[in-house]
């Protein structure tokens, strides 16, 4: 399974018994997603390596408690600290109306309902406190905060999203 194939699911964070169970920070809002897997990527190195899942449930509000088969004891949880869990990409559910996942939308035209069209969503950083639409037009990068007052239609047959920004903000990115 390549990473490109799939999505980020979180990151093992801690050991939970001595039994080898680990805890894991979810990247989502919905952990119930996750209580019925089977079975998990982890990253090992630059591999994606299959884990079966003997147990998994909610810990607390924003983790999960998973115990792997074959990881039995503390120093095989203790080897998992740190790794990353992806899963394929097939299993994200269908997202609908204005609801999209980050990299479902790279690529897409957007258009302001003021400006007209400002080019080619490239990137999506979610590194800020506020995730930002990374835009091109013309060998210039243009940045739109992600944000529900802005994102007017999500248009996914024609590929394009249209925004209405502040107004001013497109033309900060237009200046020479």
């Amino acid at each position: 399974m390549r990473r490109e194939d799939c999505f980020f699911v979180g990151t093992i964070v801690s050991k939970f018994s001595f039994k080898g169970e680990v805890l894991v920070k979810t990247d989502t809002d919905d952990l119930s997603l996750f209580e019925k897997m089977e079975s998990v990527f982890v990253e090992l190195g630059k591999e994606l390596v299959p884990f079966f899942i003997e147990k998994c449930n909610l810990h607390k509000s924003d983790l999960l408690r998973i115990k792997f088969e074959e990881v039995d004891t503390e120093r095989d949880a203790e080897a998992l600290l740190k790794h990353h869990l992806f899963l394929p990409l097939t299993l994200l559910p269908k997202l609908t109306g204005n609801k999209f996942y980050y990299h479902e939308v790279i690529g897409f035209q957007v258009f302001d309902v003021n400006y007209g069209a400002i080019g080619t969503i490239t990137h999506i950083n979610d590194n800020s406190s506020q995730p930002l639409f990374e835009i091109m037009h013309e060998g210039k990068e243009i940045l739109i905060p992600l944000h529900d007052n802005f994102l007017k239609e999500v248009n996914r047959k024609e590929k394009k999203i249209i925004v209405e920004t502040p107004e001013g903000l497109i033309d900060l990115y237009m200046q020479e």
